[in-house]
């Protein structure tokens, strides 16, 4: 059993919702991504998605742009990526870390190089904006090879037949996206969203965790009664942005998630 399918059952016994917080890595500074993510740790994450910075993030909203071409100024590639992960497993062998990126970087190593590398730096999973699930069976048997979880995307606009598609072949867990949109919007309607996470909870194989449009305690628990977990990128990022020191950057994250952490639990999973 993987360390995504240990952590991810462990949170089913215990009827207990995932909080996933993204960092993009190498922002506000490269020294500051591990300590930050020892420090969402401390606050409560379940699971870390570590964004890969990268040059065209077309699914990404200002803050994260922004956040990506400042990792990218800083020389955070994805070599650097993993060796980020590297460190953060020498003092947290438990904590599932995820990558969220574009495929570009990845189909320039291969997917079976780069599934290889990902694993021996002690990633669990991948989750590829751009990727369509049309053409990814070649990424799925190489990370599956390797223990990694390919993670997939739905959305409100996703097709029926292509939703059903991504609910059977879902590995780790399945990323809601809210809303038709960016990263960072302030638009999500909640009900909306919870009416089309039923449907999808109802389809998948796989825990859905809600993603985009995430800021606060209020929106996390709101978006938690109707999702399995959920993920917080762009409040995060923006929270930390200026935070160059260490010490600062990790104290910043662990306020700002402690507080969505005490608003999630002790929701019961949905039937």
């Amino acid at each position: 059993m993987t360390r995504l399918q240990q952590r991810l059952g462990a949170l089913r016994l215990a009827a207990r919702k995932a909080l996933v917080p993204f960092i993009t890595a190498g922002d506000p500074s490269l020294a500051v991504t591990v300590p930050v993510m020892h420090a969402l740790v401390q606050a409560g994450a379940d699971v870390i998605e570590l964004g890969v910075p990268f040059s065209d993030p077309m699914a990404d909203g200002p803050v994260i742009q922004r956040s990506s071409e400042r990792a990218l100024a800083r020389g955070a590639g994805l070599a650097w990526v993993l060796d980020c992960v590297r460190a953060f497993r020498e003092q947290d062998a438990a904590t599932p870390v995820v990558l969220m990126g574009y495929l570009n970087p990845v189909e320039i190593r291969g997917a079976a190089a780069f599934a290889a590398d990902a694993a021996a730096a002690g990633v669990d999973g991948m989750l590829l904006v751009d990727l369509p699930p049309e053409e990814a069976e070649e990424y799925r048997a190489a990370f599956a090879h390797h223990g990694l979880a390919l993670i997939s995307l739905a959305s409100p606009t996703t097709p029926q037949a292509r939703l059903q598609r991504l609910c059977e072949q879902a590995d780790g867990y399945l990323y809601y996206v809210s809303y038709a949109g960016v990263t960072g919007a302030a638009h999500l309607d909640v009900g909306d969203a919870g009416r089309h996470l039923a449907e999808v909870r109802a389809l998948a194989k796989a825990p859905v965790f809600a993603g985009f449009g995430i800021r606060d305690a209020a929106s996390a628990a709101s978006m938690a009664m109707h999702a399995d977990g959920v993920v917080v990128g762009s409040a995060l990022v923006a929270t930390l942005e200026g935070s160059e020191d260490a010490a600062q950057a990790a104290a910043r994250a662990e306020a700002f998630l402690r507080p969505l952490r005490q608003a999630v639990d002790g929701l019961a999973i949905p039937a």
